[in-house]
């Protein structure tokens, strides 16, 4: 008997997606299936590049077509499609192909947020996603210099009033900092302006067609936090602290802030999180240890993983070289790809629960 394109279909609906729990089918995850006699090829299309579970579903596919009788040869196209956040109610400020948009933000100063920022962003971008970093900490705006572009000089679209990315390692970044004739001069601003540049750096840049837009939020829950929640769809915030009980408790802050203007909490990122000994490879707890799980279990939310305390991490986001761009294969830079897929799944999890109506396939 030939085989039917019906028949590979009802196989895959046999293949969940493990974090949407829905078969591949229903989620319009599989397209282009053709059979010439004993040979099948068809397309997966995820939810995201950096999907981590990307292995698991193709090996699925593969063998539930595979039990189909008569099939000798499996072809599968592994694509990605990052879908588009929708509006969660009236929105003031318009971003045209910005698909996502994730908040990166901390309770306090001093946790390395920026420098978390910059590695996911890069980490995003090397998993073959097409990614933007917005830098909306106005009072210190640091990702210039961790991504290598202090001093850069920005261009200007003079048609369309808009701003140019400077792009740097596949990821488009922007900054206060590259506004500023001197870069070492204190920002001292009220509120109400440092909402108003933000909503610039919104409104007025030209990011193009981009699946996640990563932005480093000041520290704290002030104007920069209230103006982005409040103009745009933010797809989920990230929290970034140490494991100290008191940043735990600073933390929480944050996350009720996010929760209050009805942002979904993306996950807790724990920075710091242990120091492993170079000489001798024994792991020390400088301050503490296990306050961001702890934290994301009390608040219920995901606990997306632990970044070590590492010289290497600090010297080279002073060099302008984060360390997943530089050291790649390093164990610090695995820590932050294992972060930027869990956040990336946090993303496709939050996107999908948005309703809306899937075509029937049939």
């Amino acid at each position: 008997m030939a085989i039917t394109e019906q028949q590979v279909i009802d196989a895959l609906r046999t293949v969940n997606d493990p974090d949407l729990h829905k078969d591949l089918v229903t989620l319009r995850m599989v397209k282009d299936v053709k059979i010439e006699e004993t040979n099948v090829s068809f397309t997966v299309e995820l939810t995201t590049p950096a999907c981590p579970l990307k292995e698991k579903i193709e090996e699925d596919c593969r063998q539930a077509v595979g039990a189909i009788p008569g099939v000798q040869s499996i072809q599968i196209n592994m694509t990605a499609s990052v879908r588009a956040t929708q509006p969660r109610g009236v929105q003031q400020i318009d971003m045209p192909g910005v698909k996502t948009v994730i908040a990166v933000a901390s309770g306090k100063g001093g946790v390395g947020k920026s420098t978390v920022a910059a590695n996911l962003a890069c980490a995003l971008a090397r998993m073959g996603a097409s990614v933007g970093l917005m830098d909306a900490d106005i009072y210190g705006p640091s990702i210039p210099l961790i991504m290598g572009v202090d001093g850069a000089d920005i261009e200007v679209d003079e048609e369309k009033e808009q701003l140019i990315p400077v792009e740097k390692y596949g990821v488009k970044v922007i900054s206060m900092g590259f506004l500023q004739t001197v870069s070492s001069a204190a920002v001292i601003w009220r509120g109400p302006m440092v909402s108003k540049a933000v909503q610039q750096f919104l409104r007025d840049v030209r990011w193009g067609e981009i699946d996640y837009l990563v932005v480093d939020l000041p520290p704290g829950t002030g104007d920069a936090q209230l103006t982005l929640s409040q103009a745009i769809p933010l797809t989920g915030a990230v929290i970034v602290m140490t494991p100290q009980d008191v940043a735990a408790s600073v933390a929480v802050k944050a996350i009720s802030m996010f929760r209050r203007l009805d942002v979904p909490i993306l996950g807790i990122v724990e920075n710091m999180s242990y120091f492993l000994c170079p000489t001798c490879n024994s792991r020390h707890d400088i301050f503490s240890h296990g306050g961001g799980r702890q934290a994301a279990e009390a608040l219920e939310v995901p606990f997306l993983g632990e970044i070590p305390l590492h010289t290497q991490i600090r010297t080279e986001a002073d060099e302008g070289t984060p360390t997943v761009v530089v050291s790649p294969d390093s164990a610090e830079a695995g820590a932050f790809i294992r972060i930027a897929e869990a956040i990336a799944q946090q993303v496709s999890i939050t996107v999908r629960q948005a309703p809306i109506e899937l075509p029937v396939v049939s």
